[in-house]
């Protein structure tokens, strides 16, 4: 098993000055639940090369970061992700993507993204995402032209837990309403910020950032299973 994990190269928002990137703990947290199985990684970004880290989570207390984010690996291939087009989909069994605000820039148009998506999901792998990184399922559709996502149990960052950061207005859209206007069966947590997964079969999404490890011990298991 091999597992390919996609992070943001976007750093601005619409109007603040400060900077977004890949929301640190959403790839340690779910590392660290693919670590113990020492399974491979590759990590890659819309456009290659390296991955910015939002500032404000690394600010956070986080035993997690600070075991894996001075790990010369990591940071090697955070520095250096591949590009999408240097991905040969066939070696992974699963793909997660991470997510920071920005992949709501980067994420949803990325063609060939969506096609390395697509292929390890009908080649039998798993999907997952978490967070603002489920903008990267909008637009995956299977070779039959449907949406990946369509009539699909599924959960992403929700509206509320936007309006609660302040920042509904410095986005290029709303994921929750996103996911929902592609007929995805959208469901989140009763209380924003509290752990929410949904599974569906081959597809595991979290709704934050606290959901990360969640959605890797899912994975986990369901690889196991498999």
């Amino acid at each position: 098993m091999r597992a390919l994990i996609v992070c943001t190269n976007h750093t601005d928002y619409k109007t603040k000055p400060e900077k977004t990137g890949l929301w640190l703990s959403e790839l340690t947290h779910f590392y660290d639940e693919l670590s113990d199985k020492e399974i491979p990684y590759d990590i890659v970004s819309p456009k290659g090369g390296r991955v910015p880290i939002d500032a404000r989570s690394l600010k956070r207390k986080d035993n997690t970061n600070d075991k894996w984010y001075p790990n010369p690996v990591l940071k090697a291939k955070l520095e250096n992700s591949l590009k999408p087009e240097e991905v040969n989909a066939g070696h992974y069994q699963l793909i997660y993507f991470t997510g920071g605000h920005g992949t709501l820039w980067d994420f949803p148009e990325n063609e060939p993204l969506q096609q390395i998506t697509r292929q390890i999901y009908e080649g039998g792998g798993m999907v997952a995402a978490v967070c603002h990184g489920v903008s990267g399922l909008l637009n995956v559709r299977l070779s039959d032209g449907s949406l990946l996502i369509q009539g699909r149990q599924i959960t992403g960052f929700a509206n509320v837990e936007e309006r609660l950061l302040g920042l509904t207005q410095e986005v290029p859209f709303l994921l929750e309403d996103e996911l929902r206007k592609r007929n995805a069966l959208y469901r989140k947590s009763l209380i924003p910020f509290l752990p929410y997964i949904e599974v569906d079969d081959r597809l595991v999404t979290g709704q934050n950032p606290i959901s990360a490890r969640k959605v890797g011990k899912k994975v986990m298991e369901e690889m196991v299973e498999k």
